[in-house]
């Protein structure tokens, strides 16, 4: 066993139960979010403290900045150098974050498929606007029906990638999921589940209130402010983000303070958006048939991950 993994839904624990894992035995944790990788994306990622940094080696966060993307084949690349590093220190290696993809990535390997290409997302990008994502996924339908049956026609993101994929290649996205490439890294999967989806719901509703009183629209205006980022980069479809976003633009100017109403909307939205991205990661984890799953409302979760983690 290479190292020891800690995955689950958005607030399920996991930082808690990290940090549990660190007070017992030495550790190092390697995050494993897509979102922590962002240098000034703090409230709205619920980033490590300075003061949980300070006492646990971190990595991987606070590596890229908004403006730059990063990937699931490059996290796979550096979890496995950062196992081998951490291990040679005497140290456990704590993988912990709730972007399933990278510990697919990580485990499985991934779908050989060609690298991005600015040009041709630019031009999908304009004739989304000149025609909508609706007819580009008909598009999508027309070359690739595989793929298209599997995405709704809202699903931009992934409607983008299957196109850019197919104009670069010239082969449907589907044709590569037979194509692996790196994965095979040998862990212990420990992933909180929790059994009544209103507790998670609760905690995501504290958790996102928090971020409101702690100033995650301001630091979402700090970044608009920066005049170099845009809403459909990668840093900014983040949860949370993405809504703080749309609220900020409606906004008649760049310092106007945020109304009421359009306050409370922003909070409907954001809540709604980490349930949906909390439903998704389940439906990932139960895809994950190596996993030792806990369940983490039960009183007694704690102990028993760090009985799987092997503190007692």
């Amino acid at each position: 066993m290479d190292w020891v993994g800690l995955a689950g839904p958005t607030a399920s624990g996991k930082t808690a139960a990290a940090l549990a894992i660190a007070a017992r035995r030495p550790v190092e944790i390697v995050s494993v979010d897509s979102a922590l990788v962002y240098r000034g994306m703090d409230i709205g990622t619920a980033k490590p403290t300075a003061a949980e940094r300070a006492a646990v080696p971190h990595h991987l966060i606070d590596i890229r900045d908004p403006l730059q993307a990063y990937s699931a084949a490059e996290f796979a690349a550096n979890a496995q150098r950062l196992v081998g590093e951490i291990r040679a220190r005497g140290a456990l290696p704590l993988l912990v974050g709730g972007t399933m993809l990278y510990f697919k990535a990580l485990i499985d390997g991934l779908d050989a498929m060609p690298p991005a290409d600015a040009a041709v997302r630019a031009a999908i990008e304009q004739e989304a606007t000149a025609r909508g994502w609706p007819a580009l996924h008909a598009d999508l339908a027309a070359v690739d029906p595989a793929t298209a049956a599997r995405l709704a026609p809202g699903d931009t993101q992934r409607i983008q990638r299957a196109l850019e994929v197919f104009r670069v290649s010239g082969r449907p996205l589907s044709s590569f999921h037979s194509q692996r490439t790196g994965g095979a890294s040998r862990g212990l999967l420990i992933t909180l589940e929790p059994q009544d989806r209103a507790w998670l719901h609760a905690r995501i509703a504290q958790r996102f209130d928090a971020m409101l009183a702690e100033g995650f629209v301001d630091e979402v205006r700090a970044l608009r402010a920066r005049g170099d980022l845009h809403a459909d980069l990668p840093s900014m479809r983040c949860v949370g983000y993405r809504q703080a976003w749309e609220a900020l633009d409606a906004l008649p100017s760049a310092d106007a303070p945020l109304p009421a109403p359009t306050l409370a909307a922003l909070r409907e939205h954001g809540i709604a958006a980490t349930r949906q991205l909390a439903k998704r990661q389940l439906t990932w984890l139960r895809s994950m048939p190596a996993r030792q799953a806990i369940a983490c409302d039960a009183p007694g979760a704690l102990a028993e991950v760090l009985q799987r983690a092997g503190c007692t």
